[in-house]
């Protein structure tokens, strides 16, 4: 690489500004085909006729300096002379079964293939090979192939064989949908700004091969964090409970995506932020992609030893045991420490209405020990509970000052990256933010039990005496 030229990071986001002029609302698909281009793999278009994903994969093209291009659209008549070339004749004539490439798939750095699944099954087989190994089986000898990366286009996912294995050589699916009613007006206006795809961008910007050679190399030495693995681990777990099979080999190559996105930013580890693009490379459609992103968006910069599940749990069982110590019932003690017996009415001590209730033997006159006093408790037993909730509040400030250095390295990694999707880092911000008020709620709810054990009945309140039996503290 020239020593002049500035860093990858910085020519990355002068290409992306420049590819991105005069498209609406195709962002977030242009920086992920990019990106999946430099990681060598390859990107599936799904969506309508006229939702400009051709234009998407000419402006990829532009971003690779000397990079030959190949352009079909596939039908069921469509022959392999179309896509590999014709056959040689003078290798006929030598009994040799070759083909002309040049010009063709098996020559091109980067191809768009328009309606990919509607070829037959012999291309497709024929296509497996070459977009996977970067090899074209070119009669009796196997030819490697300068190709960079294929966008692939289809308004459908058909349901067969080799349409899903075919389907799996994509590692993104990224859905194209019309452009909104926003968009629509921006789409029509006077003041849109135009790249003329036969302009190329500044050769200083373009990439070259010493350049995704360079990019391979620092993104093998990146690193994937153990939250990142943890989390994709979760992923594979839960996705494998909704029914969904993501193939190893999905996994592997999806492991190298996040680390050529850390590398071309310049970072030498994978955050758990990167992991944003997942959904793209996991899901099947457009649904099950907001599911999985949805997903990863409540649980990413979230330890499981302080989501608002598990600290609930812990707050609600001192509520329940405060409501039940504040109800509780005890004998009633005289100031000596005694229990304190109770009179039946003076009037019934003198029979008037012996016979009036049936008490011949003028029980109704005993003395009673009274059961109406509140439950009193000492000292030790009130600060056994409020040195228990001091405890969970000081965890949850912890857990609240770990959630605000989450929120803020969110925020230095959303201000740097490059394709980050603007929804996902919404949906995270949104997620941090519910997780902090959680917090908050809980926290006030332990500190309005604490107040409720400061106020219980005291033994000393009352007078009695301390050898009275002071009642054991909730375990934690």
């Amino acid at each position: 690489m020239d020593d002049v030229r500035a860093p990858l990071r910085e020519r990355l986001a002068g290409l992306l500004a420049l590819l991105e002029a005069g498209l609406v609302e195709r962002r977030q698909v242009l920086r992920a085909s990019l990106l999946a281009a430099l990681a060598g793999e390859h990107t599936l278009l799904v969506g309508p006729p006229g939702t400009a994903k051709s234009a998407l994969a000419r402006r990829i093209h532009l971003a690779f300096r000397d990079a030959r291009y190949f352009e079909r659209l596939l039908t069921r008549f469509t022959v392999p002379e179309e896509l590999f070339g014709p056959l040689s004749i003078r290798a006929l004539e030598e009994d040799r079964y070759e083909r002309h490439v040049a010009g063709f798939l098996p020559d091109a750095a980067v191809a768009f293939i328009d309606e990919v699944f509607k070829a037959n099954s012999a291309i497709l087989n024929a296509l497996l090979t070459l977009l996977n190994e970067r090899e074209f089986d070119n009669g009796a000898g196997r030819l490697r192939c300068p190709l960079i990366s294929v966008v692939g286009a289809t308004n459908v996912v058909p349901e067969d064989e080799v349409a899903e294995a075919f389907f799996d050589r994509f590692l993104l699916r990224l859905t194209v949908a019309p452009v909104s009613a926003e968009g629509f007006r921006r789409l029509l206006g006077e003041d849109r700004a135009a790249l003329p795809e036969a302009l190329a961008p500044p050769s200083a910007l373009q990439l070259d091969e010493a350049d995704l050679g360079a990019l391979a190399q620092a993104a093998a030495a990146c690193a994937l964090p153990a939250a990142v693995l943890d989390r994709l681990a979760e992923l594979r777990a839960w996705l494998a409970g909704r029914g969904v099979y993501v193939s190893d080999r999905r996994w592997v190559k999806l492991a190298h995506l996040l680390r050529v996105a850390a590398a071309s930013e310049g970072r030498a580890a994978a955050s758990e932020w990167d992991l944003g693009l997942v959904p793209y490379c996991v899901a099947a459609d457009e649904p099950a992609r907001l599911a999985v992103a949805e997903w990863l968006a409540a649980r990413l910069g979230v330890r499981e030893a302080w989501s608002p599940p598990r600290i609930t749990r812990v707050v609600e069982a001192f509520e329940a045991q405060l409501a039940t110590e504040r109800e509780a019932r005890d004998l009633d003690y005289d100031e000596a420490g005694r229990l304190r017996f109770t009179a039946s009415d003076p009037a019934a001590q003198a029979g008037e209405l012996a016979g009036a209730i049936g008490d011949a033997k003028g029980g109704s006159a005993a003395l009673r020990m009274s059961y109406a006093r509140m439950r009193r408790y000492g000292s030790l037993h009130i600060g056994a509970r409020t040195a228990q909730l001091d405890g969970v509040l000081a965890r949850l400030a912890a857990y609240r000052g770990e959630l605000g250095a989450q929120r803020a390295a969110l925020e230095a990694w959303a201000e740097q990256a490059l394709w980050a999707d603007p929804a996902f880092i919404a949906a995270a911000r949104a997620g941090l933010e519910a997780v902090d008020g959680a917090l908050a709620g809980l926290e006030a709810r332990a500190r309005g039990a604490r107040a409720g054990f400061e106020a219980l009945p005291r033994l000393e309140q009352a007078g009695v005496a301390p050898a009275a039996v002071e009642h054991d503290a909730l375990p934690e």
